[in-house]
């Protein structure tokens, strides 16, 4: 058989194809990308999914398994060759009850069906072999390569070394005949123990019905003491829950007690709250707002002052600087038009002109003197006289007009800083701006100190208003913080008589409820209870004790009585004591004669295992041979397939469990293919398929491993689905080896 094609929608594939060649096909894949879903697939599709598998524990059925996860139902195509033909089988679910229960085989060229083919018999049709089979020899995973026994791998196997027939099992013979056995004898179970054990009982029962009347005598007795005990106890216990009614009354009467104090302080309270005039919590909280928000007006009455000085102080600095400016007092306009006008004339003193004319008139007469005394000329020494005066006195002009402008610029500089008119005009313009600016900061402080004003008249009307309600009750509260620490107390005082009243209310729900659960005295006038000795769990645990003994006494009893009316009479059980010897003496004889039976068929397996264990295992050594590169022998199998490796040069077997993991591995792997070639219908080369068969093996057992496998697939088509990279590797360059890459579930192979 050669598979072509499967298309699967099965647990995580969605409609995902897998194209396959012949000879040996490496599949690699990522673990959890569905490669054991291609392989439970390819059972499923040959052999069906089982609808009575159950889920037991930490192992679903592959029905609930490989549901598919996109929620939908199981299908799948199969496209292969059969001999010459080419068949294509389709599975898919009607019914949730029989998932890929409906099946349909065609022949691909014509879509003709397959006659005599199918969902039952489809696979043990096209592969030759039973789903068991199969699964044991040519279906390999990962930590499942040792073969474990079955009664169909079995009859294939004892057909290579018999007639051939396949309708004959050691293990099911064998399992038959241990059935009739274990019916008849079975450690303790079965007809023959049952049977003796009745034999035992009847001949018990004629020896012991004196002795058991004798108990039963004693046990009536020890019955009437329990009960007179039982009957006290129960008095006991009477007296303990009168007991506990009467403390029930007490804890009532101390939860009156309770209530009716807080009742008498809650009123007191009350009446204190009515008799000092204590507000309403509304009216308190009314007034505390008030006064939060008289302090937030206050604050704003602050800062308002504190802007109105700064407006006083700027407006003092402006004074200042207009009272420094040499044109104060004046409007802004006599300013400019004083700095504009003609220059003031300076007040000179005469003193110095006349000592200067004085002076020039002296030179004078002096010079006209002169001139007369050298040159005795009158009109020549007036004329001197008269020049000299003349030119003295246009000096002496000269020099008082400097002296008057000089002292005009003195004065200007005295007056204004400077003699300069644009300065001067500057020092104008500027006293105008100053004036502006005093007369803004006039306007600035009005309208401060009008803020500030109202601010301070709101607070001392609102403090007034607030200091007048709260008077009314604390007359004491002379301003807001005393007003403020009264409507505290008050507030205070209104929660105290809350909690007071919510106590006392919750007291006296409590006095009702325990009223309710207290039960009045039966007998007033009866004298008071004495506490009781005890507790009650002492009385009650000895109360079951009692109970319990009376349980196991009656218990007895009736199982003595029951004994006594099920042995009868004396004759009836001599009857039945025959009667049960009989059968245990024919019983025994069919005993011996299956275990006769038992022995014959172990002698001819014996001999079967000597026939058939020596060609097993000789395939299997030449596998392993091939494996390991000759570093084992000879290879040994017994019937159950337990097999041993004999190391090279050695001559002494060596259980597969003392063997080394890889090479254990090897060994599984040589039994499974030896069981291949052996077991598999020789005339259909049924697929190999290996699961990470291959994941545990080093690279160098691998390699083995795979070199084999390549010369396999030359007989059969192979299935090598794979983790790694390396079984790729090994055979990039081989044309003949298929490699594929698996992508995830739900996209394109």
């Amino acid at each position: 058989m050669l598979i072509r094609r499967m298309t699967a929608t099965f647990g995580k594939l969605r409609e995902q194809t897998l194209e396959l060649r012949e000879g040996l096909n490496i599949l690699q894949a990522p673990n959890e990308t569905g490669k054991s879903t291609w392989c439970a697939f390819l059972l499923a599709m040959l052999y069906g999914v089982s609808t009575k598998e159950r889920d037991r524990a930490g192992v679903l059925a592959d029905k609930n398994r490989y549901a598919p996860w996109n929620g939908g139902s199981m299908s799948g195509r199969l496209d292969c060759r059969a001999g010459e033909d080419a068949l294509t089988l389709f599975r898919t679910t009607r019914r949730p009850a029989a998932p890929m229960g409906d099946f349909q085989a065609l022949y691909t060229g014509t879509a003709d069906p397959v006659p005599g083919l199918t969902g039952t018999s489809c696979g043990e049709s096209l592969l030759g072999v039973s789903r068991e089979v199969y699964a044991r020899s040519a279906f390999i995973r990962q930590g499942g390569m040792a073969v474990t026994q079955d009664s169909g791998l079995e009859r294939r196997i004892a057909a290579l070394v018999t007639s051939g027939e396949e309708d004959t099992s050691y293990t099911e013979a064998v399992e038959a005949l241990k059935k009739q056995l274990n019916r008849r004898r079975h450690n303790k179970t079965g007809q023959l123990p049952a049977l003796e054990a009745e034999l035992q009982e009847t001949e018990a029962q004629l020896a012991s019905q004196a002795e058991l009347a004798r108990q039963r005598e004693n046990l009536l007795a020890r019955s009437a003491e329990l009960e007179a005990r039982e009957s006290s106890l129960k008095e006991e216990l009477a007296g303990l829950d009168r007991w506990a009614e009467h403390r029930k009354r007490q804890d009532l009467q101390k939860a009156e007690d309770a209530a009716v104090q807080a009742e008498e302080k809650a009123a007191a309270l009350r009446r204190r709250l009515e008799e000092e005039q204590v507000p309403e919590n509304d009216v308190t909280v009314r007034l505390r707002g008030a006064i939060v928000n008289l302090n937030t007006v206050r604050k704003s009455a602050e800062k308002a002052q504190e802007a109105y000085d700064a407006a006083k102080s700027a407006l003092a600095q402006a004074e200042e600087k207009l009272s420094a400016s040499p044109f104060a007092g004046q409007t802004a306009e006599e300013a400019r038009r004083t700095a504009a006008g003609p220059l003031p004339k300076a007040r000179r003193s005469p003193l110095p002109l006349l000592l200067t004319a004085l002076a020039c008139l002296c030179v004078s007469l002096g010079a006209g003197y002169g001139v007369y005394f050298y040159f005795k000329n009158p009109a020549a020494a007036l004329g001197a006289a008269a020049g000299l005066l003349a030119l003295t006195f246009l000096l002496t002009l000269v020099l008082w007009k400097r002296a008057g402008k000089q002292a005009r610029a003195a004065a200007l500089t005295e007056r204004y800083g400077t003699a300069d008119s644009a300065e001067i005009q500057a020092l104008a313009d500027a006293y105008a701006a100053l004036l502006s600016d005093r007369d803004a900061a006039k306007q600035e402080a009005s309208a401060r100190s009008a803020a500030a004003q109202g601010l301070w008249q709101s607070v001392d009307v609102n403090a007034d208003g607030i200091l007048e309600e709260v008077r009314r009750f604390a007359p004491a509260a002379y301003d807001i913080p005393s007003a403020d620490a009264a409507l505290r107390a008050s507030a205070l005082l209104r929660r105290e008589l809350s909690e007071a009243e919510k106590a006392a209310h919750e007291a006296r729900l409590r006095v009702e409820f325990q009223a309710g659960q207290t039960p009045a005295p039966e007998n007033p006038d009866a004298p008071p209870l004495l506490p009781p000795e005890r507790d009650r769990d002492a009385v009650l645990e000895e109360l079951e004790a009692v109970r319990a003994d009376l349980s196991a006494l009656r218990s007895s009893l009736d199982r003595i009585a029951g004994r006594l009316h099920a042995a009868g009479e004396p004759l009836a059980l001599q009857a039945a004591a025959e009667r049960l010897t009989d059968e245990i003496a024919a019983l025994e004889s069919e005993y011996a004669a299956i275990e006769l039976a038992m022995s014959a068929l172990a002698h001819a397996n014996t001999q079967l295992q000597g026939r058939f264990s020596p060609a097993l295992g000789k395939r299997v050594a030449e596998i392993f041979d091939r494996l390991t590169d000759g570093a084992y022998g000879g290879v040994i199998l017994d019937r159950t397939l337990r097999v041993s490796a004999e190391p090279a040069g050695t001559g002494v077997p060596r259980d597969v469990g003392y063997l080394s993991a890889g090479a254990a591995d090897q060994l599984y792997l040589a039994v499974r293919l030896a069981v291949c070639d052996l077991v598999l219908p020789p005339e259909n080369a049924v697929p190999i398929v290996l699961d990470d068969a291959l994941s545990s093996f080093d690279d160098q057992r691998c390699a083995a491993a795979l070199d084999y496998l390549r010369k396999e697939a030359e007989k059969r088509q192979i299935l090598l689905f794979t983790c790694h990279s390396r079984e790729a590797a090994h055979f990039k360059n081989d044309p003949a080896v298929s490699i594929q890459v698996l992508t995830a579930p739900g996209a394109k192979v």
